[in-house]
């Protein structure tokens, strides 16, 4: 047991790692492999795309339970914005969800995502998965200029 704890820490040994860790397993509808990303605290949340913030890694897991009942998840980060400091990192991420129109035809929808990890005894671990709705219009970004140029 000690031995797949240590090498599931490994295979998180950084945010980064973490993330993939989390969007493979969405990918292939694998559950475990999703909650094993997730830090052991009470006030760990996640929001669906126009759903409530769901609390506490019960109710997580039911959730996603919910969500794998209708097949995998083919959503793929793109345009990741990294903010790390200390032992927590924010990751903004435009996501590219693959889906089918009303005729079965397939494309794709945005989503806008917050992950937020920390850095714990057993490597970094996700406590907010904050997705909203976001349309093609999203793919481009509204940035401030750097104020000094170089």
């Amino acid at each position: 047991m000690q031995r797949a704890k240590a090498q599931t820490a490994a295979l998180m040994a950084s945010p980064e790692d973490t993330e993939q860790q989390f969007y493979e397993a969405l990918q292939t509808a694998d559950l475990e492999r999703l909650m094993a990303v997730w830090c052991d605290e009470e006030e760990v949340s996640c929001v669906h795309p126009g759903g409530p913030r769901v609390v506490g890694l019960g109710a997580i897991r039911a959730a996603f339970e919910h969500v794998f009942q209708q097949g995998a998840v083919s959503a793929h980060p793109e345009r990741v914005r990294r903010l790390h400091t200390g032992d927590t990192a924010i990751h903004q991420v435009l996501e590219r969800v693959e889906v089918q129109d009303a005729q079965g035809q397939p494309g794709h929808g945005w989503v806008i995502a917050t992950n937020v990890y920390l850095k714990t005894a057993m490597g970094w671990r996700m406590v907010l998965h904050h997705a909203s709705p976001g349309t093609a219009h999203d793919i481009q970004e509204l940035s401030e200029e750097p104020a000094v140029l170089h």
